[in-house]
């Protein structure tokens, strides 16, 4: 459990092992509630992850139900209550060869006997769905180009591993997602049934990331297949026939994405998550969809809602028949619950909180959700599926914390153009006017984001620990606010949300138990981007900290993983400069004179090292105090438990240096 510790110095490396509930899932009768809950290893080195059950009652306490060495997770429960799941443990009845048996496979747990591995493919599976009331299961595992089976593929990968090839041919596609390269490897979705081999369903493309559904009967198979580099704007929905594998229908539109797939109950209709990225002329867009699968229709469910259902996937009524929907989607800093009925009417039956992995109990009556908030890890609880505004009731879970060094309060303040602003503020415990705090801001990342929910990267408590207040501000560009808050920041990246934080610092500092002599400004990904962008408009932080922060706007376009995407917002730097150089932190880095730490990882291709390397060449060049703590295997974020501890330790040290004038404390295995 998280405790407030005598010994602050010491919290964030009790945070980083602390229990972490990822996923949950409903047996279909109700009968049965599993979680996913990450813990830490013996060696203290790596998250592993086991499967909990527990009592839907909440009378119960947890218990374990799954766990190995290598990690068991990603739930769902069979249409006969077996517990499937995923991992990467030895198959003791496997007769492949150890070659091809390495990787993760698909396993079933009956409710009273032992795991068995009913689905295995050479390199692993990645992802897997279920038939709600068939025995089948659809998986998503990679082909190599020319391999028309598992087996053809296994061939092809000992024959490269036998040769030391690992080379890839990019051509119509992108080269890398996220925190990893592409291929050569393409995700396909296969169709396991009782009996006989599994049914090769379509390609999902190299950026595939295994979005499938099953209809109720088991008839159909529905994926989504990744855009290309020939058209990246828009991907395309793919259901097939799940036992011959042969497409029925396809839909896409140009300029809209379209991800986390569901099946009606009676499987006439598709429901999923239609999103229209931001452009030059346009804003974010993010609503739901559904597709009649008799006539082809595509009809928005949400026309009126005016903030987004994300991120998470939509539930749908277990009932025939019935058009009731449960999404989520954030609202001023907060995720609740929403309830569509089949008229249109939406109604909100959560206040506060931030929830996710929402479950529908089998008669459309209960709901079972996480639910997390800034000032709580995620806990598994129950709700009603219809009352409004209700607050849920807390089951029996790991995970749990006993207190925080702290207390969460809120800041508002009118933008310089009457929009209303708000931020969470953290307060460490003890501060007072006597005592007033330094303060540090903590935009987040995204842009398209809102600091909602509980998060295990920049955390704020670590830092309360220490003595310091965080304002985690929602500036223009964050989800929560209605589309007005999209078009605020649209196409200005370094404006109206710079401003827009400087509004919000400047309320919080209003404030008699803060200290406006002692502050500094931190964040990450985007939020890295906005400190990086204040660093060359004020000197008034004594510390900035960029983790994984754009610099060059010009050069990320080129080299990130979503240099398609971030183009068609800022345009082709040939012909349209007007947003880069209005934008871009790097046309003023002789103006940065504030000691800044930069945060990296060696394999994060959504915003490349050479962004860092770029910012720290020219703060060294200019004389500028500036330190580099790079993660060789670390990408975007930062996910080894040890390393997470010694990025608080050394942002923390590096604060404590210029905020608060202490000795630089250099971290011991730095």
């Amino acid at each position: 459990m998280i405790r407030a510790l005598d010994d602050a110095a010491s919290f964030h490396h009790l945070f980083a092992t602390h229990p972490r509930l990822t996923d949950l899932v409903l047996a279909s009768d109700g009968s049965r509630l599993i979680a996913s809950v990450q813990i830490i290893n013996d060696q203290g080195t790596r998250h592993v992850s086991g499967l909990w059950e527990v009592d839907p009652s909440g009378e119960r306490e947890s218990h374990l139900v799954a766990r190995s060495v290598q990690g068991d997770f990603a739930p769902a429960f069979a249409a006969d209550g077996t517990l499937l799941f995923l991992s990467g443990r030895e198959d003791a009845h496997s007769a492949a060869e150890k070659s091809e048996s390495q990787g993760v496979g698909l396993w079933a747990l009956p409710e009273v006997g032992e795991a068995r591995q009913i689905a295995h493919h050479p390199g692993g599976i990645s992802a897997f769905a279920v038939a709600k009331d068939a025995r089948t299961v659809a998986y998503t595992a990679d082909l190599l180009a020319g391999a028309v089976n598992a087996e053809a593929h296994a061939e092809l990968r000992r024959e490269r591993e036998s040769a030391l090839v690992n080379a890839v041919l990019y051509e119509a596609t992108t080269t890398c997602a996220f925190d990893a390269g592409l291929g050569p490897d393409e995700p396909h979705t296969f169709v396991l049934h009782t009996d006989g081999a599994p049914v090769i369903a379509g390609r999902q493309g190299l950026a595939g990331t295994g979005d499938m559904a099953l209809s109720p009967d088991g008839s159909l198979v529905a994926y989504t297949r990744a855009a290309t580099g020939r058209a990246s704007d828009m991907n395309v929905v793919v259901v097939a026939d799940a036992v011959t594998g042969v497409e029925h229908h396809t839909f896409s539109r140009t300029g809209q994405q379209y991800y986390r797939l569901a099946f009606t109950a009676d499987g006439s209709a598709l429901v999923c998550q239609r999103q229209r990225e931001e452009t030059y002329d346009t804003e974010w867009r993010v609503t739901l969809v559904e597709f009649d699968l008799a006539s082809g229709e595509e009809i928005d469910v949400l026309p009126e809602f005016d903030n987004w259902p994300w991120p998470g996937r939509a539930v749908l009524s277990p009932i025939r028949g019935d058009a009731t929907l449960w999404f989520t989607g954030d609202e001023r800093g907060h995720c609740p619950i929403f309830r569509r009925d089949a008229d249109g009417t939406i109604t909100r039956l959560t206040a506060s909180g931030a929830y996710a992995s929402l479950c529908v109990s089998s008669d459309g009556t209960t709901l079972y959700a996480l639910r997390s908030t800034i000032d709580s890890p995620p806990q598994v609880v129950r709700l009603d599926a219809v009352t409004a505004d209700q607050e849920p009731a807390f089951l029996r879970a790991p995970g749990d914390h006993d207190s925080l060094p702290g207390t969460l309060t809120e800041v508002h303040v009118e933008a310089d153009d009457g929009f209303p602003l708000r931020a969470w503020l953290a307060l460490p415990e003890g501060v007072s006017a006597e005592r007033p705090a330094p303060l540090i801001i903590a935009p987040h990342g995204g842009p398209q984001m809102s600091w909602s929910a509980w998060t295990w990267l920049w955390n704020p408590w670590p830092f309360a620990a220490r003595g310091y207040a965080v304002l985690l501000p929602d500036p223009a560009l964050s989800t929560g606010y209605g589309q007005r808050m999209q078009e605020r920041g649209r196409g200005q990246y370094g404006g109206q949300p710079y401003r827009d934080l400087i509004a919000l610092t400047d309320a919080a500092l209003a404030r008699d138990d803060l200290d406006a002599t002692r502050t500094g400004l931190a964040g990450w990904s985007y939020g890295g981007y906005l400190a990086n962008r204040a660093a060359t408009l004020t000197d008034r932080f004594k510390a900035i900290v960029t983790h994984a922060g754009m610099w060059n706007l010009e050069a990320f376009q080129i080299d990130t993983d979503m240099h398609a995407y971030f183009r068609k917002i800022f345009g082709d730097p040939q012909t349209q400069r007007e947003r880069y150089e209005a934008n871009s932190p790097h046309f003023h880095a002789a103006k940065v004179t504030t000691p800044t730490l930069l945060v990296h990882g060696g394999k994060d291709h959504r915003v490349p090292m050479g962004q860092a390397l770029s910012l720290h060449s020219d703060l060294q060049r200019l004389g500028t105090p500036v330190s580099f703590l790079h993660f060789p295997d670390e990408g975007h974020g930062i996910g080894a438990p040890n390393h997470i501890r010694l990025m608080y330790e050394t942002v923390l040290n590096f604060l404590d240096h210029h905020v608060l004038g202490q000795e630089w404390r250099r971290p011991g295995m730095l």
